[in-house]
């Protein structure tokens, strides 16, 4: 088993500054270095077009491309590395698993992927210059993968395939746009019915009017919407983007609809996700599809669980007090995985091996 840890990065003020913020955190930190190496093992699949780039970001959500401007002033780089670590669009995705259950009043989610990706960072960021407050779990530093906004929106995403991509945005930098720029899971909608699509992935969201939770199935081709209560890696209505091989996609969306029948409290539902002889949590780590974290948002009581491996007790954060002015006691979320595949967040990653 190793130890892992998450640090919480807690900020109020504009983009810029907390871009700035996080640059200055991140210089120097083994994150960096790493993803230094990653780069000349893994050369990108896309090009960087500083231009359209800001155009896309200036038109859509003005005040992130200020906290990139914030990253690149901190850290000294050229924009140009800026957006190929942080930008969020037009970059290459791994394969990946993910589950998410949603109950009465909850959204349960499991984050499946590789340790060298994952950036051991857990936000809470309050803009003073635009946007909604969002706390949750980052990727890429600027991207979110699941998270619960100050109007009570919460948001997850599960990937489907990497077929075909197009130009877009990637999976991360969608859910931070939905969580900052969208009050209701139909704003949240409507908006990814009109962005770019870099993959193809599901992304489901989850009000305070904790109404059937909308899951939206997304490709570079096409969106397609519809609602339900779990969401794995595979497509309901957009079937020909599906992989041919689905057979843990539809054993963990099995395991969790045959116990909707038995209207799980929370506690319950974040046991049968975080638990390891469950058959939801995964330990394929080696495949990018290990359970790192497991999240859990309640939109009307504005509160958030979290852990970090699987047999955990969850650390729970009050969301409503933070944005009151409270900060959040602790400075780092620690927990243990069964694998012996390094974080990047934390020791030297060796990227010429799996």
């Amino acid at each position: 088993m190793k130890k892992i840890f998450a640090d919480i990065i807690q900020f109020r003020g504009t983009h810029y500054d907390f871009g700035f913020m996080q640059g200055e955190l991140l210089k120097d930190s083994i994150l960096v270095k790493n993803r230094e190496q990653q780069w000349k093992v893994r050369k990108p699949l896309f090009r960087i077009d500083i231009e359209e780039t800001k155009h896309v970001f200036k038109k859509l959500a003005p005040f992130i491309w200020e906290e990139f401007l914030g990253l690149q002033d901190a850290m000294k780089w050229p924009m140009e590395r800026v957006l190929l670590e942080f930008g969020g669009y037009r970059t290459n995705i791994h394969p990946s698993g993910c589950s998410i259950y949603v109950g009465e009043d909850y959204l349960i989610r499991n984050y499946d992927y590789h340790p060298k990706t994952y950036d051991g960072r857990f936000t809470v960021f309050q803009p003073a210059d635009g946007g909604y407050a969002i706390m949750g779990p980052c990727q890429k530093v600027t991207g979110r993968m699941d998270g619960l906004n100050e109007k009570g929106l919460t948001m997850g995403y599960t990937f489907m395939n990497r077929k075909r991509p197009g130009d877009g945005f990637v999976c991360n930098m969608i859910g931070r746009l939905a969580l900052e720029l969208c009050a209701t899971a139909e704003e949240a909608v409507d908006l990814l019915k009109e962005i770019p699509h870099r993959h193809s992935f599901s992304y489901i969201f989850f009000d305070k009017k904790c109404q059937a939770p909308y899951i939206v199935e997304t490709s570079p081709r096409r969106v397609e919407v519809r609602q339900g209560y779990s969401c794995t890696n595979h497509f309901h209505i957009m079937t020909e983007e599906n992989r041919h091989n689905l057979d843990d996609s539809l054993q963990r969306q099995e395991m969790m609809e045959k116990n909707r029948i038995h209207d799980l409290k929370a506690s319950e539902a974040f046991r049968l996700l975080n638990n390891t002889g469950q058959g939801v949590f995964s330990k394929l780590y080696g495949s990018w599809a290990g359970t790192i974290h497991t999240s859990a948002y309640f939109p009307k009581g504005m509160k958030v669980w979290f852990v970090l491996g699987g047999d955990q007790e969850p650390i729970e954060f009050h969301f409503s007090e933070w944005l009151k002015g409270k900060d959040l006691v602790i400075d780092r979320i620690e927990g243990e995985v069964d694998t012996d595949i390094p974080f990047v967040n934390m020791e030297k990653a060796d990227w010429y091996r799996s």
